[in-house]
């Protein structure tokens, strides 16, 4: 177990909290970590991406002129590359770019994310966010109070925390994600990574 630094919403010292070294405090795998990233922004593509080929595009139905005695090269179609409008030779067409990861990747690519963040110290545990109502005045005072006001950071937050998601979304450089949302390549993209006691246990409770 690790003994972590916690702060509340004024930037101040405000105790420690024990987490598990084996996911808070792991040498972190850069190679799983990369492909695990890899993997996922691939799964983002959608691959519609497509040409006509000759056979797709309209015309060509016959020979534009005779074979020989023109004193021009033989053509056999309008429709052929090299004229105009005609298709294209080896265009990209619709596929899947699907990288496959197993799950003990992603677990482990998000163990060594977090535990990096940690001994960089771009870690910050805070207490508590509670908002009685959503506030953009009062959260940008938590991030000026935590000195992350020029920083991109990523917050996370409970999946039923709506007033905190609120409160945050419209700050620059802040990304709000909730716990079920979380992946190595929103833990890792950023400056700084900012969650409560309670997401980091629970973070570390699915990633034993």
């Amino acid at each position: 177990m690790s003994n972590i630094e916690v702060k509340n919403v004024e930037g101040q010292a405000a105790g420690t909290v024990e987490l598990s070294s084996d996911v808070f405090g792991i040498e972190p795998n850069i190679p799983v970590v990369h492909q695990v990233v890899v993997a996922f922004q691939a799964s983002l593509r959608q691959g519609t991406h497509s040409i006509k080929n000759r056979h797709d595009v309209s015309g060509g139905g016959r020979k534009p002129y005779r074979q020989k005695g023109t004193g021009r090269a033989r053509q056999g179609s309008t429709r052929a590359a090299q004229w105009t409008g005609g298709g294209v030779v080896f265009g990209p067409t619709p596929r899947s770019h699907a990288k496959r990861a197993n799950n003990k990747m992603k677990k482990l690519a998000m163990r060594s994310v977090l535990s990096g963040k940690l001994a960089d110290s771009e870690l910050y545990l805070l207490d508590q966010l509670s908002f009685d109502e959503p506030s953009t005045k009062k959260a940008q005072a938590i991030i000026n109070a935590l000195g992350l006001a020029d920083k991109r950071v990523t917050l996370v937050v409970n999946d039923d925390d709506v007033i905190t998601y609120l409160s945050f979304r419209n700050i620059p450089k802040v990304e709000v994600i909730a716990i079920s949302e979380a992946n190595t390549l929103y833990l890792v993209d950023n400056a700084a990574l900012v969650m409560t006691t309670d997401v980091a246990k629970q973070l570390e409770e699915v990633l034993s």
